[in-house]
């Protein structure tokens, strides 16, 4: 028997991408672990202009000033660090519109890619320094996991699934999900934030003995 796991992200979310990293480590060490993951949309900046905007300007509008931002950044260098991520700041210049990226995790889900998909943005993003809004960009990531990037950039160049995509992310906030990474397991229990590895070995192994007493 499965279980789901729902997560709702953003792939420009430095917790989500530590949040990932943190889930994988643990489900490595259970590979009968009993998890069926979809990721759904859910954008930390739904008013950004379609085309981004500077990094620089953005972040310290949105912590008050350079010093703010720094400041706000430092627990996830640290974090990311601990995980053994890389997250290459100083190389970010655009801050992107994750629309699109939240279109291209949808069709990969059609192709059974999402995970590939998700960790392709991130690696993108975070370490290559990518601007993941743009349609060429995007066409390379899909190529990159399998998927066929000429469909992908005529699928990019029309309005499909953007209603699909934004009615989601309004869903989630309906909900009350008002912060990404947000895991939901089982369609019962939501589990905010970047966890640990450890936690989730726990999670896995409470589901696990639920599962077999429910067997018995």
């Amino acid at each position: 028997m499965t279980i789901k796991l729902d997560i709702l992200s953003d792939p420009i979310c430095p917790w989500c991408y530590i949040g990932k990293t943190n889930l994988d480590k643990a489900l490595a060490q259970v590979p009968d672990h009993p998890f069926t993951i979809e990721w759904h949309p859910f954008q930390l900046n739904p008013d950004m202009p379609i085309d981004g905007m500077d990094r620089r300007e953005y972040l310290e509008g949105k912590f008050g000033g350079k010093e703010a931002a720094v400041k706000a950044y430092a627990p996830v260098v640290e974090h990311a660090q601990k995980s053994g991520l890389t997250i290459n700041l100083e190389a970010m210049k655009r801050t992107p519109n994750t629309l699109d990226a939240h279109r291209l995790i949808h069709w990969a889900g059609i192709e059974a890619k999402q995970n590939e998909a998700v960790d392709a943005l991130f690696q993108a993003y975070f370490v290559d320094a990518r601007d993941i809004g743009n349609a060429e960009v995007l066409g390379d990531i899909a190529d990159s996991i399998g998927m066929d990037a000429a469909v992908v950039q005529k699928l990019l160049a029309t309005d499909n699934d953007i209603e699909d995509v934004k009615s989601r992310d309004a869903h989630s906030r309906q909900m009350g999900v008002t912060s990404v990474p947000t895991f939901i397991v089982d369609n019962k229990h939501a589990v905010p934030g970047a966890q640990p590895p450890e936690l989730w070995l726990k999670v896995i192994g409470e589901i696990q003995e639920q599962l077999t007493s429910d067997a018995t």
